[in-house]
C-alpha cells in the first residue's frame, strides 16, 4: 500500500512539471504579490543616441512620480480603481507625454483626446473619444462607466457629460504644446513635398505614422483586495484625419481587466491593435489555453501583431502578480513596483 502510495505521489510531482522550462499550472497560480502597478508611457523607435541626458532624466523622472503615486494608494489600501486613475493623470498632466497636456495636434490643427478604463471585478468599462475640453480624459472615462448606462462616448456628447457631472473643463488651448506643434507642422510640410510623388505617397504615410503616435500612457493596478483595474489614455496619432479614433479607448484592444485572469493597457499603432484585440486576446490565452501571462504576451505581440504588420507593445498585471512588459518596437517607457517596493524603471530594449 506505502508503494502504490509513492508511485502516485511520484506521479503527480511530475504531471505537475512542465518540459523547457515553462510554468507549471502550480507555478502559475501562486501569489508573488500582495499588490503591484505597472505603467508605460508609448512604446516606439525610441533609441539611446536620440536622447539627451536632460530629456532621459526626466522621462524616468515622471515615470517615478506617476507609479509611485499609485503605489503609495495601493499600499494603503486603496482600490486598483483609484490608483489607475491617479497615476495616469500625472501622466496626462506631463507634456512629455502623448495624453492630456502633450497630446498630439490633429491634421486640423486641434487636440482630439481618448480613454478608456476598465474594472477587472465586475467587467464594467468605460471610454470616450474624440475629447477637446476636459482636462483628465481618464477621468471621464469612469465617470462614464460609474455614472452611466453607457460604455463609450464621443465629442461633443462626452464633453456634455463632463459638464453634467462637473469634471474640470479647459479651454482647448490647455493642450497646446510647442513642441507637438511643431510636430505637425513639419509632417504636414513632409507631406506637401511627397505629392508630387505619387509612388512614394504609400511608402511616405505608413513610415509617418509609424513615427507619429508614441507616447501614450497607460496603467494596470492589482490591490491587497485582489481587483484588477487598468486604464489607457492619448491624443492619438498626430496628424490624424476624419475623426480617426485608435485602439486607446476600444475595451478589449487598447485595455481590458478581468480578476480571473490579467488587466492590459496597450500602446502602438492602434489600427493592428483593433483588429488582433491585442489587450482581450491575451486574457482569453490566459483563460482558455491555460498560458502564463508571460506566454500570452509574448504571443500576441512577438507573433500575432508582428505578423499582422504592426507596432508596439503592452504592459500586463495577472491576478497573482505577475507582470509583463512587451514590445516589439526599440523602446517603450515603462515602469513597475512589487509590494516590497521594489522599482524598475525602463526606457530602451535592454
Amino acid at each position: 500500500m506505502k508503494n502504490l502510495a509513492f508511485t502516485l505521489l511520484s506521479f503527480l510531482v511530475l504531471i505537475g512539471c512542465t518540459p523547457n522550462g515553462k510554468e507549471s499550472k502550480n507555478e502559475q497560480s501562486q501569489k508573488v504579490n500582495d499588490f503591484a502597478i505597472i505603467i508605460h508611457g508609448g512604446a516606439g523607435t525610441i533609441l539611446k543616441k536620440n536622447m539627451t541626458d536632460e530629456k532621459e532624466a526626466a522621462y524616468k523622472a515622471k515615470l517615478e512620480e506617476a507609479i509611485k503615486v499609485g503605489h503609495t494608494i495601493l499600499k494603503n489600501g486603496g482600490t486598483s480603481q483609484e490608483a489607475v486613475i491617479k497615476t495616469i493623470q500625472v501622466m496626462e498632466e506631463s507634456p512629455l507625454f502623448n495624453a492630456g497636456k502633450g497630446a498630439v495636434f490633429t491634421n486640423a490643427g486641434t487636440n482630439e483626446l481618448d480613454a478608456s478604463f476598465m474594472d477587472g471585478k465586475t467587467l464594467n468599462a468605460g471610454a470616450v473619444a474624440g475629447v477637446k475640453d476636459v482636462k483628465s480624459p481618464i477621468e471621464l472615462a469612469v465617470k462614464v462607466m460609474t455614472d452611466s448606462e453607457h460604455v463609450m462616448l464621443s465629442g461633443e456628447g462626452a464633453s456634455t457629460f463632463a459638464k453634467e457631472k462637473g469634471l474640470e473643463i479647459v479651454d482647448p488651448s490647455y493642450f497646446y504644446t510647442e513642441r507637438r506643434f511643431k510636430s505637425l507642422q513639419r509632417i504636414i510640410d513632409r507631406e506637401k513635398t511627397q505629392l508630387d510623388h505619387d509612388d512614394k505617397t504609400a511608402a511616405f504615410y505608413d513610415s509617418d505614422i509609424k513615427n507619429a503616435k508614441f507616447g501614450t500612457v497607460g496603467c494596470v493596478a492589482l490591490d491587497k483586495n485582489g481587483n484588477i483595474a487598468a486604464g489607457t489614455s492619448t491624443g492619438g496619432m498626430t496628424n490624424k484625419r476624419w475623426g480617426r479614433i485608435g485602439d486607446a479607448p476600444i475595451i478589449g484592444s487598447g485595455t481590458y481587466a478581468n480578476n480571473n485572469t490579467c488587466g492590459v493597457s496597450s500602446t502602438g499603432w492602434g489600427e493592428y491593435f483593433i483588429r488582433s484585440q491585442v489587450a482581450y486576446d491575451i486574457s482569453a490565452q490566459m483563460e482558455y489555453q491555460q498560458k502564463s501571462l508571460k506566454e500570452a504576451t509574448t504571443d500576441v505581440i512577438q507573433n500575432k501583431l508582428t505578423k499582422l504588420g504592426g507596432t508596439g507593445g503592452v504592459v500586463a498585471l495577472d491576478k497573482n502578480g505577475n507582470m509583463s512588459f512587451e514590445f516589439n518596437t526599440a523602446g517603450m517607457y515603462r515602469a513597475s513596483m512589487n509590494d516590497k517596493g521594489d522599482l524598475v524603471i525602463k526606457i530602451y530594449n535592454d
